[in-house]
């Protein structure tokens, strides 16, 4: 049989709002953890006195395998339904959840925000659904949770979906099209079938329901070719093996390429993945491959491998859109933070604030602001202190969004408008 289309999937959201649970839940409403894994994390639960936390216990009884070392089978974090199969894209602690949702191989294609009833929009929830805006999330579910707690209050539901709704408007989501599903993860009310009897009233969607209605992503095979490297490795009989993503377009065996911004280049003589040797590789595929004429000295992770003929563009400076998450005071021209861009990380020097944005519109509200500061969204003028490739969104989305760091926090997410080439 067929594999089942893959999904990344983020869930995404405040910190206490439910997401594990939600997830426990999921895993265990589609089979991924048996019942008794689940009657073995409530018995355990209940010794502790902590009954509610049965099904984020089958997350977090992972997580700490995790921390003791012991390698998890992912298996754990995927789960099946009727039209795709979903890895669960982690988003523990919501700073390096940013860089982690940016460069990472995690890119998700859809996201679930979970807001629980009782508390409503939280600040998290704001800079969450602003954070999948810019990182190109634009298929979105939302689980109104913890609808026990609020007596399952249409009401309340309605309330929370109206707040919601109003901050998606302001970055430039369609609410209409989004379903709000009323939720109790930790009872199990509309995940697998709607409406739950505790939600009469409800007429949408169960979790799983709005799952199975999400698109498949088309695959970027008809972008240029774009493969960020990871690592380079040096292997006997082979030489120099460059090892990444593919991102974009189609590589085969003999074409000419290039690395960027080194500019070394040559003919493809083999592609690998999962060390079976394969005549071309395309988005999405992880892959080793190796280049007639190109060291190791030639190649290093951050730079760009593309086809000679429509080569990675190298930015002497960028135009950017971002949005401010934190800053502990405000950011001026001058302010040099370390930017996170598939796999390169390249300080870069803020040569000028053009604009600050209304984000609710997106619409210019300043012109040359003197500074900008957290909740702030503008567009500003950006040099890497050394050669870095980096591409519109416009063009290919895939190389074109970053995060911005500093102080060991994410500072603002970001995309590039336009490069101005060196």
């Amino acid at each position: 049989m067929a594999e089942k289309p893959h999904m990344n999937l983020a869930v995404i959201g405040h910190i206490d709002h439910g997401k594990s649970t939600l997830v426990g839940r999921l895993m265990f409403e589609t089979g991924a953890v048996p019942a008794h894994m689940i009657e073995k994390y409530k018995q355990e639960a209940r010794e502790k006195g902590k009954e509610s936390f049965a099904f984020a216990w089958v997350m977090d009884s992972l997580k700490e395998e995790r921390e003791r070392g012991i390698t998890i089978d992912i298996a754990h974090r995927r789960f099946d339904t009727d039209k795709f199969y979903f890895t669960v894209v982690d988003c523990p602690g919501h700073r390096d959840f940013v860089k982690n949702m940016i460069t990472g191989a995690s890119q998700a294609d859809a996201a679930i925000l979970v807001v629980a009833a009782p508390d409503g929009v939280m600040a998290q929830t704001k800079e969450h659904i602003f954070l999948s805006r810019t990182l190109g999330i634009n298929q979105l579910i939302i689980a109104v949770n913890k609808m026990d707690a609020a007596k399952y209050s249409e009401e309340r539901y309605k309330e929370v979906k109206e707040q919601v709704s109003q901050l998606l408007g302001m970055v430039g989501f369609k609410a209409s099209e989004i379903p709000f599903i009323p939720t109790s993860a930790f009872e199990g009310d509309n995940i697998k079938t709607s409406p739950s009897a505790n939600t009469p009233w409800y007429k949408g969607p169960s979790i799983l329901d709005a799952l199975n209605a999400l698109k498949t992503p088309e695959k970027p095979d008809k972008l240029p070719l774009r493969i960020p490297v990871q690592d380079a490795y040096t292997i006997s009989g082979i030489g120099t093996v460059p090892v990444g993503r593919v991102e974009t377009g189609i590589m085969k065996k003999g074409d000419k390429v290039v690395f960027m911004p080194t500019g070394a280049g040559g003919e493809v003589k083999s592609i690998e993945m999962h060390h079976e040797e394969i005549p071309q590789a395309g988005p999405g595929d992880n892959i080793g491959w190796n280049v007639r004429g190109v060291g190791k000295a030639d190649v290093r992770r951050g730079d760009v491998c593309g086809h000679s003929d429509n080569p990675p563009s190298v930015a002497e400076e960028f135009s950017a859109q971002i949005v401010v998450l934190q800053h502990p005071s405000a950011i001026t021209v001058g302010y040099t933070p370390v930017f996170h861009c598939h796999t390169t990380q390249t300080a870069c020097t803020l040569m000028s604030i053009d604009k600050k944005l209304d984000p609710k519109t997106g619409q210019a509200k300043e012109e040359n602001p003197t500074f900008i500061k957290a909740g702030d969204a503008a567009i500003v003028t950006v040099r890497p202190t050394k050669p870095m490739c980096i591409e519109p969104v416009k063009s290919i989305p895939q190389l074109g969004r970053f995060a911005i760091r500093d102080m060991g926090m994410t500072i603002a997410a970001g995309m590039c408008m336009s490069v101005k080439q060196k």
